[in-house]
């Protein structure tokens, strides 16, 4: 189906911000709720967006959205989100960073950080941190993702298991609402397990869309984690569920 130019407009807000709603849509263009609908409808139907009550997300399910965009999506709430982990992780400390373009923000608010050790399966933190003459990088070897720079598999597993690190700092391809952490490969899930069980203390860092998306692979719960560092409230039922956990939820 090709698409108006309209639509494509909607379409690369929602690759920005991961959803839209019908309201705002209809003030920023200037047209009907019922144009935005018909729009959301057919962008649906395209297979591009799910419609959910009041607007729509990007569809997602077995497999991620590339890099690029990934790492366009909800900008200004990661660098946000990236700046109150950062303060929270003090110098004189090691820190593991795994993959994804949150931890890859939070790697450039540590720039300032002194006397830290990263250990870390991504190449794209590594390269970040290498701006910081106060910073030993340890990076893992393993089978390299060419598609965002990943380190993944048993080697890199076997890496990870060699430390043990004050603070662990990871992301999440989606936040189920029954609090367990999601995403989309089984060898990058397997190397986080190991990254959770090597670390002191445990901070995830994701925005809020996460919590519309969805993905195959449990990778833990939010049981598991010390620290949520997210944008945006979590829905009554999950905030209860942290509570009762004593996971400390951080919104920036």
């Amino acid at each position: 189906m090709a698409l108006n130019v309209r639509q494509k407009q909607i379409l690369e807000i929602a690759r920005n911000a991961g959803s839209v709603a019908v309201e705002d849509l209809a003030d920023q263009f200037t047209v009907s709720l019922q144009t935005i609908r018909r729009d959301l409808s057919d962008l649906a139907e395209a297979g591009h967006m799910d419609r959910v009550h009041g607007g729509a997300v990007l569809r997602t399910g077995v497999s991620n959205f590339a890099y690029d965009e990934r790492r366009r999506m909800n900008e200004g709430a990661k660098s946000a989100i990236a700046k109150a982990c950062a303060r929270a992780i003090p110098d004189n400390c090691s820190i593991i960073l795994n993959l994804g373009t949150t931890t890859e923000a939070v790697a450039r608010e540590l720039l300032g950080h002194r006397n830290i050790t990263v250990v870390t399966n991504n190449i794209n933190v590594a390269n970040i941190l290498l701006a910081n003459d106060s910073c030993d990088i340890m990076v893992a070897g393993g089978s390299l993702r060419r598609l965002d720079g990943g380190l993944v598999g048993d080697l890199t597993a076997d890496f990870i298991n060699q430390f043990k690190v004050d603070y662990a700092v990871i992301g999440t391809s989606a936040l189920d609402e029954d609090g367990d952490l999601l995403d989309y490969d089984l060898a990058e899930v397997r190397v986080s397990r190991m990254i959770l069980r090597r670390a002191r203390k445990v901070f995830l860092v994701t925005d809020a869309s996460k919590l519309a998306r969805s993905a195959p692979v449990r990778l833990a719960s939010l049981s598991d984690i010390d620290t949520l560092f997210i944008d945006a409230p979590l829905p009554e039922a999950l905030r209860q569920r942290c509570a009762d956990w004593e996971t400390n939820v951080q919104i920036v």
